[in-house]
């Protein structure tokens, strides 16, 4: 039993040993691994180590808010850039729309027409035979302007009306203009402002005024543009008019109303315009004679001439060539700037087709030279003419002159109040 219990003492020795090895080898194990994983010690401050990670941070919280600065303005500045074309493209659809309509309105018209004179038809006795001369009028769109819709609404008599451009360069000619208007018992007529003093102004003298919506292109030539550059831009304003379905009598502030336009108008033209004209010769057209001799036999060529009509008074319909003629117009003078703008509107009026050019196919007429007079007539043969000077115009336009307001004043001096003496102290043309 005692020899049991006793282990040899070669193997205590080895058991030993083997006990004291497994201590060195977890011992040198655990070495390593605290020299790896703790190199600076288990119980150092981990300072260092935390002040590295936290400048890290702050680097890279830096470096992301710069970044996102930067990202944010090439953000802002892409944004602005894409509203930018997005307008510009607005406007082109605008554009492009309106172009659209436009044709298929000429598509109408021209099926309407072919369907009229597409019909065969015997000529009927000699004498009786007239084509066709009033063009239809569009179908109105309220869409083009509503606020301008709704003032026409209440200042417009049967869809038309008088229609003046101003600005405070000719505030005192306006106040002339109106004062007659309203004397004369004229309902239908309004004023376009310019500028913001004008509207007011009219405003303050109960005169029916529409302000444009602000448009860079026209507001700088409206604000401070003279008579001719002004009388330019009516073209382009007048078109929303016309799209709207209304009638214009297009007038300057430099005349004066006697009686009522509307009850002395044909209505059968596209445009009715008075002329700058001074006898029935200019005034209605004439055969004038070249002679060449030259030619010999051939030497006398015979010219057809006309005076040109006033840009300053006419009357236009809402026809498919009266909006053809403004844009052509408007069109020409944007691109020739030094153009005048009444030239160009005759130049188109009455210019045929021709090989390169399509003319215009607009209906007109001449206003009477006597009831629409202009100033040259007036001061040159009317007031000295006994029997011509009893007559009463409809308007007197002084475009001959440019001492316009007080000529304006004195013929109301002459034709409102009497005063037989009020146009003498004036020369036939200008000083």
């Amino acid at each position: 039993m005692t020899g049991r219990r006793e282990m040899p003492r070669n193997a205590s020795q080895s058991v030993r040993k083997a006990r004291i090895g497994i201590a060195i080898a977890i011992g040198v194990t655990l070495g390593c691994v605290f020299a790896i994983f703790f190199p600076h010690g288990l119980f150092t401050s981990s300072t260092p180590i935390l002040t590295r990670t936290i400048s890290k941070s702050n680097a890279q919280v830096n470096s992301a808010s710069c970044e996102s600065s930067e990202r944010i303005n090439m953000l802002k500045s892409e944004f602005v850039e894409a509203s930018e074309k997005n307008s510009e493209l607005r406007k082109e659809i605008k554009e492009l729309t309106e172009k659209l309509r436009l044709a298929d309105q000429r598509k109408d018209n021209a099926q309407k027409q072919v369907l009229v004179l597409g019909k065969q038809q015997k000529a009927g006795p000699f004498g009786t035979v007239k084509g066709l001369r009033t063009s239809p009028a569009i179908i109105p769109d309220e869409s083009v302007n509503p606020r301008l819709a709704k003032i026409l609404e209440k200042v417009a008599v049967q869809r038309e009306l008088i229609v003046a451009l101003a600005n405070s360069n000719v505030k005192d000619m306006l106040e002339v203009w109106f004062t007659n208007i309203k004397r004369v018992g004229i309902p239908n007529y309004l004023v376009v402002a310019l500028d913001e003093e004008i509207a007011k102004f009219c405003e303050s003298k109960d005169v029916p005024v529409y302000k444009r919506d602000p448009e860079a292109g026209i507001d700088s030539v409206a604000r401070t543009g003279g008579n001719h550059a002004v009388s330019g831009l009516k073209f382009r304003i007048l078109r929303e008019f016309l799209q709207l379905g209304y009638s214009v009598l297009l007038s300057d502030v430099d005349i004066v109303y006697l009686q009522n336009p509307f009850h002395y108008l044909y209505r059968d033209s596209d445009v009715e315009s008075m002329t700058d004209g001074h006898n029935n010769m200019t005034a209605y057209g004439y055969n004038d004679v070249f002679d060449e001799p030259a030619m010999g036999w051939a030497r006398y060529a015979h010219t057809m001439r006309i005076w040109v009509y006033n840009s300053g008074f006419f009357y236009i319909r809402p026809t498919i060539p009266s909006i053809e003629l403004l844009d052509r117009v408007a069109s020409r003078l944007s691109q020739e700037p030094h153009s005048w703008d009444q030239a160009v509107f005759n130049e188109e009026l009455f210019f045929p087709s021709y090989p390169g050019y399509d003319g215009l196919h607009a209906a007109r007429r001449t206003m009477d030279f006597y009831l629409f007079m202009n100033s040259k007539v007036l001061f040159k043969t009317v007031r000295k003419d006994s029997n011509l000077s009893k007559l009463k115009p409809v308007i007197i336009h002084v475009n001959y002159h440019p001492d316009k307001l007080p000529r304006m004043k004195a013929v109301v001096e002459f034709y409102v109040k009497g005063n037989k003496d009020a146009l003498k102290p004036f020369p036939d043309g200008s000083d």
